[in-house]
């Protein structure tokens, strides 16, 4: 049977009424390609908390956030109307510490509903709010992270979370010009106000006359990169990059007005770009009602997400593969889960790294064995520096690993770079630069005004582009075999991943200067624990392991059996005790792993990677 008639045998997607892909291609003398969407960019508000103050006064009582809390862990909802109000206390409580400057609001918080109001109350008061990663206060050791980014942007005024629970890192840092706000429990020894205290702050007509002053160039937020080359950077989310890139996505992916409210149900962390833009924006703009997941792909806490989506039906739902993963197996066992996923889902995403094939299916055998239909897979791409999604799979498609095509108001531009194209953005939705770095920001476009992201990619056919683009890693990754061959790391590492699914939550691949390729990889726990029956197994147990070690030399060899060249050959692999280290530079606080740092973080395990005898925990594949 071909291609296009296993396609009718298929159960059909459920319906999206998804923009055209009519789509503009410049090619140049010099191999350059340019691809524009040919459809105008749908009009937008001129800032995020206009669209609060829109649905306070057409759907006060429509639940905007909620969140379990509490001994008895129960939903704690908030209201359209409720937040608006406490929203503008807020904000004239800003106003009344008559902050010069623009000096921004740090948030040191995890997703809470105090985190939503207070981000955009410093909006009203039109200072920026910078949510910062929670690993750079609770699990770094030395803060070195958080003392420099404070030492950047200055800020005013500190919201945190629980007193006590970052009381290492507010002392590791000086306070002093600063206002601390408290949520559930003041730091001792450190003067703070309490959230409640400042909500109940009696609203003046400053509070309007501020949101007046708000303009398209006015910074909303400040949000800090992954620091994968260095120290974090401190992005400048203007209000009109946060507008119009929720409207980009809204408009690739039209709501039916008679559908049920939009409603999502997410963990994504709001000091990174995706969760705090892509996922958060949205909802707010739609008028719908956001869920804070406070479970996590994760042993011991994907029970929460289970909990919640046995309450919750989702009609957009995203996760990372990992979570996925674990979502599948749950609802393999247990219908009445997979009725309340699936009852009014419309789209499933997923970001992060590539999606298994086989986990692909095993969703869509899912959604067709509870619905009859299946549902799309939709994936973007983008970075902190535009705010953040630039791309997009809008379209029914079965292919996984695709990045897509861009949407309205978007430029995107290929420039040749050997076997791939290195891509470049330009639109509404890029950064106009770098929060107090004005050499970094004057090295990060081209001649053209285009942003140089660093990423790659191919298309799926050079002579259709809108068959969309494959993301092909990191340009600066890439490295040499002393063969001369090119080695591709992000292409290889998703598909050794993927190939080694479920015991490798991810990889370092090694081997430039070296005769051949070695991976180096960090197991996924959960996944191992089943394979070796015990479910306390520590990592060292694992990685040990007959079933683990099995498991993955297996996958390996299958991924070699299907590979033509020396490129993506894989000759060796070991399995690693010692998870990525935030300090180390290895993983950023987007989760995503830092090839560079790793690789010279564990030259030792290199080493013996490659050494002349290698030890039996080195795995030797064909």
């Amino acid at each position: 049977m071909d291609g296009d008639a296993a396609m009718l045998t298929k159960p059909a997607f459920r319906k999206v009424d998804w923009l055209a892909r009519d789509i503009a291609v410049e090619r140049r003398a010099d191999g350059t390609v340019v691809l524009k969407s040919r459809i105008p960019l749908q009009a937008y508000e001129t800032h995020i908390p206009a669209y609060l103050a829109k649905w306070a006064a057409q759907a006060p009582e429509r639940i905007w956030l909620a969140q379990r809390g509490g001994p008895d862990r129960q939903w704690r909802k908030v209201s359209y109307g409720e937040a608006k109000r406490a929203v503008d206390a807020l904000t004239q409580g800003l106003l009344n510490l008559r902050i010069t400057d623009g000096r921004p609001v740090a948030i040191l918080s995890g997703n809470s509903i105090e985190h939503a109001l207070m981000t955009q109350a410093a909006m009203q008061a039109r200072l920026p709010a910078a949510p910062v990663s929670p690993a750079y206060s609770l699990m770094s050791q030395d803060h070195l992270k958080l003392k420099y980014l404070f030492n950047l942007i200055k800020p005013a005024v500190v919201m945190v979370q629980d007193g006590p629970t970052f009381e290492k890192a507010l002392k590791a840092i000086d306070l002093t010009g600063i206002t601390i706000i408290h949520v559930l429990r003041p730091c001792e020894g450190i003067k703070s106000t309490a959230f409640a205290e400042l909500a109940a702050t009696p609203v003046t007509a400053d509070v309007g006359a501020s949101i007046a002053k708000i303009t398209p160039d006015t910074v909303g937020k400040l949000l800090f990169t992954s620091g994968s080359t260095g120290m974090p950077k401190a992005v400048i989310n203007t209000q009109e990059m946060m507008c119009a890139n929720a409207a980009m996505m809204m408009q690739v992916r039209p709501r039916e007005t008679a559908g049920p409210i939009p409603t999502v149900l997410d963990w994504m962390p709001w000091n990174h770009t995706m969760g705090g833009n892509a996922a958060f924006n949205p909802v707010l703009v739609d008028g719908g009602t956001l869920y804070i997941d406070d479970g996590r792909p994760m042993p011991g806490q994907l029970e929460e997400t289970i909990r919640n989506l046995r309450e919750v039906s989702p009609t957009y739902y995203a996760n990372v593969p990992a979570g996925y993963a674990a979502l599948a197996a749950a609802m393999e066992k247990d219908e009445a889960l997979c009725r309340s996923f699936f009852k009014n889902l419309s789209i499933m995403a997923y970001g992060g790294a590539r999606l298994p094939d086989d986990l692909y299916d095993r969703m869509q055998a899912l959604a067709v064995k509870t619905t009859g239909e299946r549902i799309v897979f939709y994936t973007g791409w983008g970075s902190t520096e535009t705010a953040p999604t630039s791309t997009g799979t809008y379209w029914d498609t079965e292919r996984v690993g695709l990045i897509g095509l861009p949407f309205p108001g978007v430029e995107l531009k290929m420039v040749p770079c050997g076997s791939k194209y290195e891509l470049r953005l330009r639109g509404v939705n890029v950064t106009p630069g770098y929060f107090g770095q004005l050499d970094l920001t004057a090295k990060m476009f081209d001649e053209e005004g285009f942003y140089c992201i660093g990423d790659a990619g191919v298309f799926v056919d050079p002579d259709d582009p809108l068959q969309g683009i494959i993301f092909a890693g990191r340009v600066v990754e890439d490295f040499k075999l002393t063969t001369g061959t090119f080695v591709h790391v992000g292409s290889l590492r998703t598909d050794a991943i993927s190939a080694a699914t479920p015991v490798v939550h991810d990889a370092l691949v090694a081997g430039q200067d070296r005769e051949f390729i070695g991976l180096l990889c960090w197991p996924n726990l959960h996944a191992c624990r089943q394979l070796a029956g015990n479910a306390d197994a520590t990592y060292e147990d694992v990685i040990r392991h007959p079933e683990v070690v099995a498991c993955l030399r297996k996958g390996l060899q299958a991924h070699n059996a299907s590979c033509t060249g020396s490129s993506m050959h894989i000759a060796r692999a070991m399995l690693m005790a010692e998870p990525p280290s935030i300090d180390g530079n290895e993983l950023t606080d987007k989760g995503y792993i830092n090839q560079r740092a790793g690789l010279e973080r564990r030259a030792a395990l290199v080493e013996q990677l490659y050494a002349g005898k290698p030890g039996d925990e080195v795995i030797i594949l064909n």
